[in-house]
C-alpha cells in the first residue's frame, strides 16, 4: 500500500510542488487548502490519488479533521508536512506597523497550527515510523522577511521543530526546511508582479548561488527529509542560495 502525506497549505506555491513530488514518488497526498478550493483541486488532478480537504489548521478540531480524513480514506499517515502559514508585510523600522492581534494571528497560524497537526497526527506517524517537515524561513535566523512578527514566527517554529523531534523520536523524525526568498504566487499576489520579478532580481545579488529558489527546489528538499535521511532530525536545513552564510549588506 502506497505512503499517505498531509501537506497543508498545498493548494499552490511550495505545498502544491511539495504535493506533486510526493505524488511522483508514489504518495498517497492529502491536500489541504483554506480558501483556494479551485486551485487544490487543480493540483489534485495531477496526482495519481488525493484528496482535498479545507480545514483552517489554527484551529484544533479542524487539525484534527484533517487527521481523520486521511485516516478514513488511506488508515495510515506517514509523513506531515507544515506548510501552510501567513503574515502581514510591514517594514521592520515601522514599529508601530504592528500590534498584538496581528502577533497572535500570524503565531496561530505558524506556529500553532504545526503542533496541533502534529499532536493530531502524532498515533498514526508513530505507528508507521513516519516524519515531520516544518515550512520555515531564513527570516528565523537573520530576522529579516516581511515582517518582524513574520521572522519571530518562524524562529519559534525552529524551536518547536527541536522540542518535536525530542519527544516524538525514536519513531518519528521531525525537522524543517528555511527558504530563503521563493518564486512562488505569494510573493506576486503581496508585491505584484513587477516588484516580486525586482525582489527576485536583487535576492540574487546577495546570495552565493547568484540565484533564487523555485518551489520545486524546496519540495524536493522536503521529499529527502521524509524519505531518504534515516539518521536526521531536529535539523532546520537552508534552501536559500547561501543567504544565511552571506554578510549582511
Amino acid at each position: 500500500m502506497s505512503k499517505v502525506a498531509i501537506v497543508t497549505g498545498s493548494a499552490t506555491g511550495i505545498g502544491a510542488a511539495t504535493v506533486l513530488e510526493l505524488s511522483r514518488k508514489g504518495f498517497s497526498v492529502l491536500i489541504n487548502y483554506s480558501k483556494s478550493k479551485e486551485q487544490a483541486e487543480k493540483v489534485a488532478a495531477k496526482c495519481k490519488d488525493a484528496i482535498v480537504v479545507q480545514a483552517d489548521v489554527g484551529d484544533d478540531a479542524q487539525c484534527r479533521k484533517l487527521m481523520q480524513a486521511a485516516m478514513d480514506k488511506w488508515g495510515r499517515v506517514d509523513a506531515l508536512v507544515n506548510n501552510a502559514g501567513t503574515t502581514k508585510f510591514v517594514k521592520h523600522a515601522d514599529l508601530d506597523g504592528l500590534c498584538a492581534e496581528d502577533f497572535l494571528r500570524i503565531y496561530r497560524l505558524n506556529v500553532v497550527g504545526p503542533f496541533q497537526m502534529a499532536r493530531a497526527c502524532a498515533p498514526a506517524l508513530k505507528a508507521g515510523k513516519g516524519a515531520i517537515v516544518n515550512v520555515s524561513s531564513v527570516a528565523s535566523l537573520l530576522g529579516t522577511g516581511s515582517s518582524i512578527a513574520y521572522a519571530a514566527s518562524k524562529a519559534a517554529l525552529n524551536s518547536l521543530t527541536m522540542s518535536l523531534a525530542r519527544v516524538l523520536g525514536p519513531e518519528v523524525r521531525v525537522n524543517a526546511v528555511c527558504p530563503g526568498y521563493v518564486d512562488t504566487p505569494w510573493q506576486t499576489g503581496a508585491l505584484g508582479q513587477e516588484r516580486a520579478n525586482q525582489a527576485a532580481a536583487h535576492y540574487s545579488t546577495l546570495v552565493p548561488l547568484k540565484d533564487y529558489a523555485r518551489p520545486e527546489d524546496i519540495a524536493e528538499t522536503i521529499v529527502w527529509l521524509i524519505e531518504g535521511a534515516r539518521q536526521v532530525t531536529g535539523e532546520t536545513i537552508f534552501v536559500d542560495g547561501g543567504m544565511h552564510i552571506s554578510t549582511p549588506r
